[in-house]
């Protein structure tokens, strides 16, 4: 009786990090982290002077109040009213737009572009190929045909 050894958990996680999956989502997580910074920097001096342009510079002092009388404290505690802060939402939006777009346009669009290249260099050498293999056929009929008539009709052979 012969029992199989079944593989250790140390073995089964060692397999786990040593898949590319996982190696592409630690260094998108990481890069992901360096380009939050480069994104807040970008909404906090480009976006926010902008928006400061129309009303105020700080997103988070945009609120609406659900219920009046409204007060909130300097450290951001309610003191009375249900105050609705709309601009923090509208910041983090902007931030996430940023984020996608820029991702989108300087990662993902050259990266498909790139693969949409490479399809297409490949569809054409199999083609190629096919087209060679075509010919080869249809002049391995032709040289048979010219055989076959070079026999004549009635010889061993013939189909």
């Amino acid at each position: 009786m012969s029992a199989k050894k079944e593989p250790s958990v140390w073995q089964g996680f060692k397999a786990f990090l040593m898949r590319g999956n996982v190696v592409d989502l630690a260094v998108a997580v990481v890069i992901g982290a360096a380009f939050t910074n480069i994104v807040n920097s970008v909404v906090k001096g480009i976006i926010n002077p902008l928006v400061g342009a129309i009303g105020t510079q700080n997103l988070d002092h945009y609120s609406s109040c659900l219920k009046a009388p409204c007060e909130v404290a300097a450290d951001g505690t309610v003191r009375s009213g249900v105050p609705i802060m709309w601009g923090s939402v509208l910041g983090a939006t902007l931030s996430f737009v940023i984020t996608a777009a820029v991702v989108y346009f300087l990662m993902v669009l050259p990266m498909s572009k790139y693969l949409a290249r490479q399809a297409e260099r490949k569809a054409a050498r199999e083609g190629t190929k096919e087209v060679v293999e075509v010919s080869e056929l249809e002049v391995l009929k032709e040289i048979r045909d010219a055989l076959v008539a070079q026999r004549g009709p009635g010889q061993a052979g013939e189909r």
